[in-house]
């Protein structure tokens, strides 16, 4: 079984965006027919020695390239589920798009984009919020299902941690509190003993 933990040195850095997060989403928590559900921004963490098997998933890009995980396996991998008409994944991903080229070569964000019309109107939001990392145009859910049983990936937005395995390491449900916090939990993938020691 899964055990999840979170680093105590995050917790007090953790408690106020995450009353922020909390009260952010409290006008999603009834979507109706919107598609979506809301998380509270909760930072789940799996001890290296209760890592599942690795996550493997392919697909097109919103620009019609192929990816796949494998392409990363070597550095942490920041997997962020959105759609351009969710609200918090529209706050966070101003963040996403800021941090993803200061993570050099230790980690690496890739979107997965589960609910928009077109790839086109995805990727015009990414442009307009100045995201330029590459996004899975994943509607039929495909990659989702890679998933299955070894993170939860109800909430829009979810933010999955993948070590240099390709194996869940950490999940964050909900809006990412802050950008400390993604940090925070990419260096702690990064630096145990399931991620990348080099980084």
């Amino acid at each position: 079984m899964t055990h999840w933990s979170t680093p105590k040195r995050m917790l007090l850095g953790v408690a106020a965006p995450l009353l922020l997060a909390l009260t952010a989403c409290t006008s999603l928590g009834a979507t109706g027919n919107k598609g979506y559900i809301s998380g509270d921004g909760s930072v789940q963490v799996i001890d290296p020695a209760d890592r599942d098997d690795p996550v493997t998933f392919s697909g097109t890009s919103l620009t019609g390239d192929p990816i796949s995980s494998e392409d990363y396996l070597g550095k942490v991998l920041v997997v962020n589920k959105w759609w351009s008409g969710c609200g918090p994944c529209r706050t966070e991903m101003p963040m996403l798009g800021e941090v993803s080229p200061e993570l050099g070569d230790r980690a690496a964000v890739l979107g997965i984009n589960v609910r928009d019309s077109s790839p086109e109107n995805g990727l015009s939001f990414m442009k307009r919020v100045g995201a330029d990392f590459p996004s899975v145009y994943d509607v039929q859910g495909k990659v989702g299902l890679a998933f299955a049983g070894k993170a939860p990936m109800a909430a829009t937005p979810t933010t999955i941690f993948l070590d240099d395995e390709g194996r869940v390491a950490a999940v964050i449900t909900g809006p990412v509190p802050s950008k400390q916090t993604l940090l925070d939990v990419i260096d702690d993938v990064a630096g145990d003993d399931g991620g990348n020691s080099d980084g």
